[in-house]
Order: C-alpha cells, then structure tokens, then sequence
C-alpha cells in the first residue's frame, strides 16, 4: 500500500506535447467554421446597412419642402363683397385668383391663358386652401396684403431640390426652360425658402405628393391596433392559463395545442380570407374600417400571444404553486394571485412583438378594403380608414415620380415605430421580470 501511494508516477510518453495530424485538422476546420460564420454575419449586416441607407436617402427629401413667399392681397371684393364677414362665407370662394395676382405683381410679362395656367403650376393646388384657412382665423386681414409662405408645386419642389437635372433634354424634363427660369427668378429674389414638410405628419392622402400625409393612415394603425389588444390580449392571456393550469393533458387538449402552433405559421392573407368571409359576408360589418382590420388582425396575433405566455407561465417555478397551495390558496386564488402575475412581464413582451407583427402587416387589410384613397383623418373605429402599410402600397404604386420619397419616408417612419415597439418590448423585460 505504502508503495503504491509513494511510487512516482508513470512517465509520459514524448511526443505527448506534438499535436496529432487529427487535432490540427480539427482546429483548422473550427477555425474555418468560425472564419464563415464572421462573413456570413458581415454580409447580412452589408445588405441591412444598404437597404436602410437606401430607405433613408430616399425618404429623407419627404421631410422637407420647397415654400414660395407671395405678397397676397387680400381683396374684399373677390373674398366678402357683401361686407358682412361671416366666416361660414369664407368657405367656397375662390382664393385662385389673390395667388394669380400675386404672381402677376413678380411676372408682369407673362400673359396669355397657356401662359399664365403654367406660371400658376409653380404653386401648389393647397395654395387656395392655405389662405382659405388665414382668413377664416383671421378676418381682420382682408383689404391688406400679407406675405404668405405656399406650397410649391410637385414639379418646383423637385426641381428646387435637384431631383430634376436642367441640363436633361426638354421631352425627358416635367418643366419647360421657362418655367425653370420663372423658378430661378423667384429663388433670386428671396421668395423661396426650405422648410419643415409639416403635411407629411398632419394631412390624410392626397393626389398631389405635396399635400399628402401619413395622419389618416396612421390613425387607422392605431385604432385597429386598440381593437386588435383589447380582443387579443384577454383572449389569448386567459385561453394559455388554462390550457396550462387548468386544462387536463388528454387528446383534445394535444389537438388543441398543435393547431395552436399550426395557425403561428399560417400565411397572414388567410386570415384576411377569413375576415372577408365572416365578418364582413355574415355579420355585414362595416367594410374597410379599423374595427373590422383589428379584428382581422387580433385572429393572427392570438397564436403568438398564447405560445408566449404559456412559456411565460412555465418559467414560473413549481415552489412558488406549492407555497401558495402549502398556505391553503386554492387552485384559482393560486394562478391568479401569484403565478399570472409573475409570468404577466413575459405574456406583455410576447403580446408586444404579436402587435409589432400586425403593425407591419398588409395582405390582411387589403382582402378587407382597407385600400381605398381615404382623405379625411378617421376619429373612432368605424370610420372609413386604411393603414400605414397599405398606404406605402398605394404610393409605391403611383406613377407620380413625388411619391417616390413620400414611400421611402412611410417606411421610414413605420421602422420607427416597430424598432420602438421591439424596444419597449425588451424594456419591460428586463424592468419587470425576476431572476429564479
């Protein structure tokens, strides 16, 4: 015994240190798989980085606009004849011809119909609708004349922020040399100024680029994304405690479970198929409204809701039902007194991320008709509306060279909100989740 406790130990044999031809193959090849994985994630971060930078410049001209300063006088004669400065009379007159003479009093020459309609091209068509609005507000500027900041034209616009490359031959260009020359007097003189396109972010659609605005399409998101929570929120919180807490483990609820998971794979246009038939075929709900989109989108959202929070209530650890049950909780005051609340931070994120996902969706609204060209800004769930997704549809689908920008700037704003979401998402992970 002794001997076998103070004996040395066994030599090593001496080209134990020598690495095998095997072992330094085997690093070769991890060196080769580690050398793959670093290009494969740098060539999806290249093609991520050159499809935002692509987003960005091409949006980033929406945000501003080109406005054309015009000494406007305000004639009672063609705006209140009558004297009686009823603002309800100020609707419905005819603002063209205050903006006409304003662009006489810079224009002296220009004469002629032809001539005279181009010269008014410069101006946006919003123009009459501005100073309709300045008097309506402000009576008391009528017989005076006010420098009023419009809206250049679709054309100007572009040409004053060098989309339109003068030097193009004259059938390739949108303006002819002397409507470039009439803009190039107007920048001389100091009436042309760049500012913030503020319509963008308050007007519903329009035919002209310069008028419209994502604020329709936005409120339409909104309000379907409220009918989508308050439906699939509960529904999907309420169907995963019991499928996990209460609910027997037989066939039905196996059943129940693969289906469950099934339809989070479903292409989402099925569900729009789905909408298009019942609730709008068999309960004639109003078509191409928010309540109708949320609801549409509350039946995709749901699976994702539910797998989350049934993992969500698994986290929670089993001593935490057996300490509730130890001080005599019953099954009911047991889930909701103590396990629901303690798995509510991961059933928050998960419902977040479904609501992400429905914000970015279109094929569902558009089986439903939320396509239409909706003006007017909608006020409730039942008003006519479409979403901001169908409308970067609708506007990469116009051949108005204007809304190229407008589209980029959307989907810009749509990145926005959904990175914001994920964010928030991830914020009340970390706030609200506890460490087993």
């Amino acid at each position: 015994m002794t001997d076998l406790i103070t004996s040395e130990p066994a030599a090593m044999p001496a080209d134990w240190t020598v690495r095998s031809p095997h072992r330094i193959k085997r690093a070769r090849a991890e060196t080769r798989f580690r050398l793959y994985g670093i290009v494969a994630i740098g060539i999806a971060v290249a093609f991520l980085a050159s499809m935002l930078l692509t987003i960005f410049i091409g949006g980033a001209g929406a945000f501003t606009t080109s406005k054309i300063g015009l000494d406007v006088t305000f004639n009672e004669q063609v705006i209140d004849p009558s004297g009686a400065r009823d603002p309800a009379s100020f609707r419905g007159v005819n603002y063209r011809p205050l903006i006409t003479g304003a662009l006489a009093e810079v224009f002296p020459d220009v004469e002629g119909r032809q001539d005279t309609r181009a010269l008014y091209k410069l101006i946006s068509t919003g123009a009459v609708y501005q100073l309709e609005n300045m008097v309506t507000e402000n009576p008391d500027i009528i017989g005076t004349t006010q420098r009023v900041w419009v809206s250049a034209g679709t054309d100007t616009n572009l040409y004053l922020a060098g989309k339109i490359d003068p030097d193009m031959p004259q059938e390739l260009r949108q303006l002819t040399e002397r409507e470039t020359g009439w803009i190039e007097t107007l920048k001389s003189a100091g009436h042309v100024k760049t500012d913030i396109n503020t319509s963008f972010f308050t007007n519903g659609d329009s035919r002209e680029p310069e008028q419209a605005g994502i604020l329709g399409a936005l409120m339409g998101s909104f309000f379907s994304l409220i009918v989508c929570f308050v439906i699939a929120f509960p529904l999907g919180v309420l169907t995963a405690v019991y499928l996990e807490e209460f609910a027997r483990k037989n066939r039905l609820t196996d059943f129940i479970e693969v289906n469950i998971n099934n339809l989070a794979a479903v292409p989402s246009i099925v569900f729009g198929l789905l909408g298009l038939a019942i609730f709008l075929n068999v309960f004639n709900l109003p078509r191409s409204t928010p309540l109708v989109g949320g609801m549409v989108l509350a039946l995709m959202t749901l699976p994702t809701i539910i797998i989350a929070s049934r993992a969500a209530l698994r986290a929670v650890p089993p001593s935490v039902r057996e300490a509730a049950y130890g001080l005599g909780a019953s099954k009911v005051q047991t889930t909701f007194h103590h396990t629901v609340p303690l798995a509510m931070p991961g059933m928050l994120t998960g419902t977040i991320i479904g609501m992400a996902q429905a914000l970015g969706e279109t094929a569902p609204l558009l089986m439903i008709g939320m396509v239409a060209f909706i003006v007017d800004v909608p006020t409730s769930v039942v008003d006519t509306a479409t979403s901001l997704p169908v409308q970067i549809f609708l506007w990469a689908d116009n051949p108005e060279i204007g809304f190229r920008e407008m589209t980029s700037a959307a989907i810009i704003v749509l990145l926005i909100f959904l990175v914001l979401m994920n964010l928030l998402a991830v914020i009340l992970r970390k706030k609200l989740e506890r460490r087993w």
